[in-house]
């Protein structure tokens, strides 16, 4: 689409947000590697650049399967069917959702995490993960459990968050602290 003499990419998906039960569904494995998951997989990218953000699960486009995206600046990559294990030291740091547009909390994660999956060529794969990409490995295997870094605050930062996020949904204006 062009607007105002510039083109302008129109996002494949539409990004699911706070409150869609989708984001609350563990995602489904992912039986098979083929097209249409290289398909969908594209199509997470160009969504994930559009919003823009470093990383995108499949469960918040809609789609149930244990499958994510990211691009922390050194490339995009694809992770399937991913697991966790090994980690190491805390890194406390201000973290967003494209699920919950416009906030963000400082979160403590993992400052180092180990993934295994699998590539869009059906490879496995296996990464040593330290700082920003450990956290966006975490954050999006955390979707696709069906958790929402919501639940990663703790029980201060959860109630304003809440308060937030129902003033949004009322169409309230934001309160002064």
């Amino acid at each position: 689409m062009r607007t105002g003499g510039t083109l302008r990419c129109v996002a494949p998906f539409r990004i699911r947000v706070f409150g869609d039960p989708v984001l609350r569904t563990p995602a489904q494995e992912v039986a098979v590697i083929d097209d249409s998951l290289r398909k969908l997989a594209d199509d997470m990218l160009a969504t994930m650049r559009e919003a823009p953000g470093v990383g995108l699960a499949a469960p918040q486009v809609g789609i149930q399967k244990r499958l994510f995206v990211y691009d922390i600046g050194e490339g995009a990559h694809a992770v399937v069917n991913p697991q966790l294990s090994g980690h190491a030291g805390e890194w406390d740091y201000e973290e967003g959702c494209l699920s919950v547009p416009g906030l963000s909390w400082s979160i403590v994660r993992y400052d180092e995490v180990h993934l295994d999956g699998w590539d869009l060529d059906g490879n496995a794969i296996s990464v040593d993960a330290e700082e920003l990409l450990a956290r966006v490995f975490q954050h999006e295997c955390d979707h696709l459990d069906g958790v929402l870094l919501i639940e990663r605050l703790d029980k201060r930062q959860r109630k304003q968050a809440m308060r937030s996020l129902r003033e949004r949904t009322l169409g309230l204006p934001a309160a002064t602290p």
